[in-house]
């Protein structure tokens, strides 16, 4: 069985041991299988007007998992993860990485994560083997096995014939593995890979899903931002749902899905052509259909059985002198969860 499909996962905000000052204590005990412990982490920039970025986020990542943080632009998940980095201090609340403190600790936390942010940061006019030997030194990684574990990582990413050519002569895909190897040099506990494929081909995309899959058997847990619902239930164990600020859920793909009360949806566009919204409540008012949502000229019409309800949808369409110019069955999607939950898309627009 695929462990991403097994059992709830616990509940956010789970009691932890505190120190004197009140706060959560970061040393765990000795059956924490917890890596990471967030504890009403809030993030507020300016005061006129406010901006709560990070809204009482609370929850944990066990150790050895691929967790994602899932969310539009603005939800809070870069923000999030440059607190866990160490890159930004929160307003209020607590965060553990393994058994530091953020914003006491973060020294420490710096030697036991790798992070490959959104941006590039290669020095393009450098070898592959350059840029790795550079951040190595920056590491402080020792440089007598420095060499050996550059090659190692080179070749793990197919690169090692490419060692001394400049990564300027390198596609988007080549470089955004080495920028993961390159977070991996240290051997860290935890990866931190903020929307790892973005803008690249679909065979690139793949390439990166497998690497972090096999940076993932090494012992390494992996907390993994993306816009791609396809990215996030292929690779992650469980995800957490951003929206606004704030921890909307938080559970294993398939767990997830569960959460809408339905069997199937049938989705039907009309395009530009007309459409008369009295067809609605005639739609709602069949039987085996529990839901309806219009968004971006698509019907998307949740039931019990898509295709028997399928005729009568079409009749009711008829009838208002609207045309179906696409129609398709389909089992929910985390997509269709993150709609369902908040009434906003992971690209931000909201349905009506």
């Amino acid at each position: 069985m695929d462990s991403r499909d097994e059992g709830p996962a616990t509940e956010p905000g789970a009691e932890s041991p505190l120190r004197a000052d009140g706060n959560e204590s970061c040393v765990p005990g000795e059956d924490s299988r917890d890596i990471i412990r967030i504890n009403g982490i809030t993030k507020v920039f300016g005061n006129a007007p406010p901006l709560t970025a990070v809204d009482q986020v609370s929850f944990s990542v066990r150790r050895g998992e691929i967790f994602g943080l899932l969310g539009p632009n603005g939800a809070g998940k870069s923000t999030l993860i440059r607190i866990l980095t160490t890159l930004m201090m929160p307003t209020s609340g607590t965060a553990c990485v393994d058994r530091f403190d953020v914003g006491r600790d973060d020294e420490r936390v710096r030697t036991i994560i790798g992070v490959c942010p959104q941006n590039s940061t290669l020095d393009v006019e450098l070898t592959a083997y350059e840029n790795l030997e550079f951040y190595g030194n920056l590491l402080n990684v020792d440089r007598d096995q420095l060499p050996a574990r550059i090659w190692e990582l080179l070749k793990m990413v197919n690169l090692s014939d490419r060692a001394h050519m400049p990564v300027k002569t390198f596609s988007g895909g080549m470089r955004r593995k080495l920028e993961i190897v390159r977070a991996f040099l240290h051997y860290p506990l935890i990866l931190f890979l903020d929307e790892p494929t973005i803008g690249l081909d679909p065979e690139s995309r793949r390439e990166v899903w497998q690497q972090v899959s096999r940076l993932n058997t090494m012992n390494t847990t992996i907390i993994l931002t993306t816009h791609y619902m396809d990215e996030a239930e292929k690779l992650c164990h469980r995800i957490a749902f951003m929206n606004q600020g704030r921890l909307v859920a938080l559970d294993t793909p398939a767990n997830l899905k569960r959460i809408i009360p339905t069997g199937e949806l049938v989705e039907i566009g009309y395009g530009n052509g007309h459409y008369d919204p009295g067809v609605i409540p005639r739609i709602q008012a069949r039987e085996g259909v529990l839901g309806i949502e219009v968004h971006e000229q698509l019907l998307r019409i949740s039931a019990k059985n898509g295709s028997q309800a399928l005729p009568g949808i079409l009749d009711d369409l008829e009838q208002f002198g609207i045309t179906a110019r696409s129609i398709t069955i389909r089992a929910p999607s985390l997509e269709d969860v993150f709609i369902y939950l908040t009434g906003t898309g992971l690209a931000g627009g909201r349905t009506e």
